[in-house]
């Protein structure tokens, strides 16, 4: 039973469920994790032997057994390191390496009554495929039980290369930066459509604030070290034009919720590095976010706005109270889309209202020609559990705004 603090860090505490027929009034509640300082995610357990995933001395997790008839910390037992790979259950002995495209395990089942288990792999190129490993035959190779196929004509992944092209074209860099969260490579039909449409370039940097590099990684990019995850992302921008995957006017940033914060920062820092910006039901009142919703569990990453030393640093980056008036053309904002949607139960759309408004106050008799706009979907929410019509709808809006907006040469009908 866990007990998690904001969004990161938990307790963990168990009941002997033998014991609860006997019951008649409270249930004796046994603490295994009493302190909020590690994530514990539970896996299984054989018997008392309760198998865990933790960072708890190891940035980077690692799973660990705690045996509930002893559950004291000093008999601990780590069995896996930080890998992907398949391990025995008993010993944690290696017993298969999987050599993957480049891509992310979306989610993984089986049942320890039976010998194997499946799992989703998805990529940049690839929707989705369930794969079948059976520990009964370890050296067979892995089975596809089932993939997901796209319905569009002439479309292979083969056709498509993950390399290198020095040679400016429009670039969608999406980012987020945030909650310990690791942005790895996953399937997005409007990112294929963007390369398709544009003949473009996908980025996708790994910003401090993430999970991709263990908790070091994450703690530099939250509570005071929050400005990194803009500079990362900047730099990223910056990287991309020196490198001539793109220029300013081909550019594209886009990000949701904590990245609908980090585009909204970043267009009030640097205005110059973008042609275009998408900001998806983003974080944008910074001084009173943890008012609304369920905000306050964001303080975990953000810092409580109540409390004076993080105020004046939240201050300095909220996209809401850093907005300004245009004088020169460097200081134009690029041409942003700003989304909401009027059920949003997580980031409340008033985040996007007021910033859209404070914006399009700021640009007015000012330098500013590129187009700042809103769009509030109706009987819609934060993401999660959105009706494929929405995000039909949703990508058509996006891609659309992109087209009249960002510099291309090629347009693919």
């Amino acid at each position: 039973m866990p007990i998690v603090k904001g969004c990161r860090d938990n307790l963990l505490y168990y009941i002997d469920l033998s014991e609860t027929k006997n019951v008649i009034s409270s249930l004796k509640v046994i603490k295994v994790i009493d302190v909020f300082e590690n994530d514990y995610e539970y896996i299984t357990n054989v018997g008392s032997k309760m198998y865990l995933r933790t960072n708890k001395s190891a940035p980077n997790y690692r799973i660990i057994v705690i045996d509930l008839e002893n559950p004291l910390e000093e008999y601990w037992q780590a069995i896996i390191p930080s890998t992907l790979q398949v391990n025995s259950l008993k010993t944690g002995t290696l017993i298969r390496n999987f050599h993957l495209d480049i891509g992310t395990v979306v989610a993984v089942s089986g049942k320890k009554k039976y010998s194997e288990f499946f799992f989703n792999f998805s990529s940049f190129l690839n929707p989705g495929i369930i794969y079948q490993y059976d520990f009964k035959t370890p050296e067979e190779p892995l089975k596809i039980l089932r993939e997901i196929k796209l319905r569009l004509d002439g479309y292979s992944q083969y056709d498509y290369e993950r390399t290198q092209i020095i040679s400016p074209r429009p670039c969608l860099l999406y980012g987020y930066g945030g909650f310990n969260i690791s942005l790895q490579p996953s399937f997005s039909a409007t990112g294929l459509m963007f390369i398709n449409t544009f003949d473009g370039v996908l980025a996708y940097p790994n910003l401090r604030g993430g999970g991709e590099y263990g908790e070091k990684w994450h703690n530099a990019g939250r509570l005071l070290h929050k400005q990194n995850v803009f500079d990362d992302f900047q730099a990223s921008a910056e990287f991309l034009i020196n490198n001539r995957y793109t220029t300013k006017d081909r550019l594209v940033i886009q990000g949701g919720s904590n990245g609908g914060l980090l585009v909204g920062a970043c267009i009030n820092q640097r205005p110059d590095l973008f042609g275009v910006a998408i900001a998806q039901v983003g974080v944008m009142d910074m001084l009173r976010f943890h008012h609304f919703t369920i905000g306050k569990a964001w303080c975990s990453d953000y810092g409580d706005p109540s409390e004076k030393e993080h105020f004046e640093n939240i201050f300095k980056y909220s996209p809401l109270h850093n907005v300004h008036t245009p004088k020169t053309k460097s200081e134009e904002y690029p041409s942003t889309l700003i989304l909401t949607a009027d059920h949003d139960d997580r980031v409340s759309p008033l985040h996007s209202l007021k910033f859209a408004a404070t914006l399009q106050r700021a640009i007015e008799d000012s330098v500013q020609e590129n187009p700042i706009l809103l769009r509030v979907y109706s009987k819609a929410g934060h993401g999660a559990g959105k009706p494929t019509t929405k995000r039909i709808e949703e990508a058509a809006d996006i891609l659309t705004f992109i087209r009249k907006t960002v510099n291309v040469d090629v347009i693919n009908l």
